[in-house]
């Protein structure tokens, strides 16, 4: 692959040295580098029998799943790298792997052969070690060699290079996941503009079908978890409990700083650095009226004694398996009485959701559920036109108007985990042993809400908890975050112990 002499934005301002003497004195003198893999990683065997189920759902085609490229952020910077899930799933390559990698199944006697193609390390004759800063060693890193990430991953590995022609050889029909890479995605179709003739896939808009086609079936599979993304959850759950620790021991802080929810967010942000990849997903450190804004993530408010703190936050581990858990916090210490009449109320919808939790239900009665109860309380307090009975019916939902969002989403690599499947296989699909997904009910009473009363307004409390399914109902991986009111006063108050 030709080296590129000024990446992006740098052709104006580059002063890398160009003479043959520096060239010449940079490219020698190196030790040669000694192989640090000796074996597999944890998630290799499990990678593998992904691959293998996603392999039976389609014999006979090329399979093409790309990490994808690093994104920009402002002109020559990006943002932090993540490789697409679909991608990580299949290889068990996480938090380390090198933009643009693409794994290819190829369709064989016994189904399909696996190979990843990546940017393998570039050689000392070369000058893009010293001379590329989008991807020279020298400004990023070494890259691994070819034969290192065959060990680590135990998938065969290819140079990059060499991707292109094997798409391009066009006696198989090729499934692409588009919206992983779309550059590559344009590349792809420009080969393969024409699919063989005895192909069921034989117009662009059937070929687009069928690559969505190949993004639901990835997505798919990751519905049910196996043993090791379920120890992965497990350990995310864990470590964003520590973050969770970490922002009640810094509220006296918190409380004082004009912008105290950006020290919540940049405490919490510290831990998942510290004890994982990042943060799963943008922290929302939501005070007062901020948390009636469900995705609220400026998180430039104050926070002040007598309100409530909603944190909505998680820590993604580097097998970027990423928890998700919502604690609201009485910021003094204690709720007051209608602070706890509305927390208790969500927390009574949490259990109710719970409760039913098992192998055989659908999806979609977790949430009925737990808006029962949010239609039994709001239509209890006063604040519905009609009975929860009558409020309840599709054509009415008038207790929607205090919680509009759903009870729960499936958890995984993404923190919305499967988002491509088939309706009937998520929200009207039957619950499985081995599902992960949030319980996360609220209440939110605006602040300029008429049909509430004023001491109502501007109360938001969401409680939201990481639930494995088991073979006879289901556990709260969060469990030992406490949830209940009076466990939460008495979290919150052994800061000043």
């Amino acid at each position: 692959m030709a080296d590129q002499k000024a990446p992006r934005a740098t052709s104006n301002r580059s002063t890398t040295p160009v003479s043959e003497t520096f060239k010449e004195y940079i490219s020698s003198q190196w030790a040669d580098r000694q192989s640090t893999v000796t074996e597999a990683r944890e998630q290799s065997p499990h990678a593998a029998e992904r691959r293998a189920r996603l392999s039976a759902l389609h014999p006979g085609k090329r399979l093409v799943v790309p990490a994808g490229q690093a994104k920009v952020r402002s002109n020559d910077t990006d943002y932090a790298y993540r490789a697409h899930a679909a991608f990580t799933h299949l290889t068990g390559w996480a938090s380390d792997t090198v933009p643009g990698s693409v794994l290819v199944l190829e369709p064989s006697a016994d189904g399909h052969d696996a190979t990843l193609y990546f940017r393998a390390s570039a050689g000392r004759d070369s000058d893009e070690f010293y001379a590329n800063p989008e991807i020279g060693e020298f400004w990023i890193g070494p890259r691994p060699s070819l034969s290192d990430v065959g060990v680590d991953l135990g998938i065969a590995t290819r140079d990059l290079a060499d991707f292109e022609a094997v798409v391009a050889s066009n006696d198989v029909d090729t499934l692409l996941v588009r919206e992983a890479d779309p550059d590559l995605t344009r590349r792809i179709e420009a080969l393969v503009p024409d699919l063989p003739v005895d192909s069921p896939v034989d117009t662009v808009a059937d070929r687009a079908a069928a690559a969505g086609l190949l993004a639901r079936d990835v997505s798919e599979l990751r519905l049910v978890k196996d043993s090791y993304e379920i120890a992965q959850m497990r350990a995310a759950v864990a470590a964003t409990k520590v973050g969770f620790d970490d922002v009640i021991a810094d509220l006296d802080e918190v409380v004082v700083h004009p912008r105290g929810e950006r020290i919540v967010e940049g405490t919490f942000n510290r831990r998942a650095r510290i004890d994982g990849n990042a943060v799963g997903y943008d922290t929302i450190a939501a005070a007062g009226d901020h948390a009636c804004i469900l995705h609220w993530t400026r998180n430039d408010g104050p926070v002040a004694p007598g309100d409530l703190i909603l944190i909505d936050a998680g820590i993604e581990l580097d097998s970027l398996y990423t928890a998700d858990i919502t604690r609201t916090l009485p910021v003094s210490g204690q709720f007051s009485d209608v602070q706890r009449l509305v927390y208790d109320a969500v927390l009574e919808a949490a259990d109710a959701a719970f409760a039913i939790i098992k192998p055989g239900i659908r999806f979609r009665e977790v949430h009925a559920t737990a808006m029962a109860v949010i239609a039994e309380k709001t239509a209890e307090w006063g604040f519905l036109p009609v009975t929860a009975a009558e409020s309840i019916q599709p054509d009415a939902q008038y207790h929607r108007r205090y919680m509009v969002h759903g009870t729960s989403h499936h958890l995984g690599i993404d923190v919305h985990d499967c988002a491509a499947a088939r309706r009937d296989l998520y929200l009207d699909g039957i619950v499985e042993e081995g599902m992960v997904f949030t319980v996360e009910p609220g209440l939110y009473f605006q602040p300029d809400d008429l049909t509430v009363p004023e001491e109502f307004r501007g109360i938001g409390v969401r409680i939201e908890d990481d639930v494995l399914v088991t073979a006879d109902g289901a556990e709260n991986l969060s469990i030992a975050i406490p949830r209940t009111a009076s466990d939460v006063e008495a979290w919150v108050g052994r800061r000043s112990r």
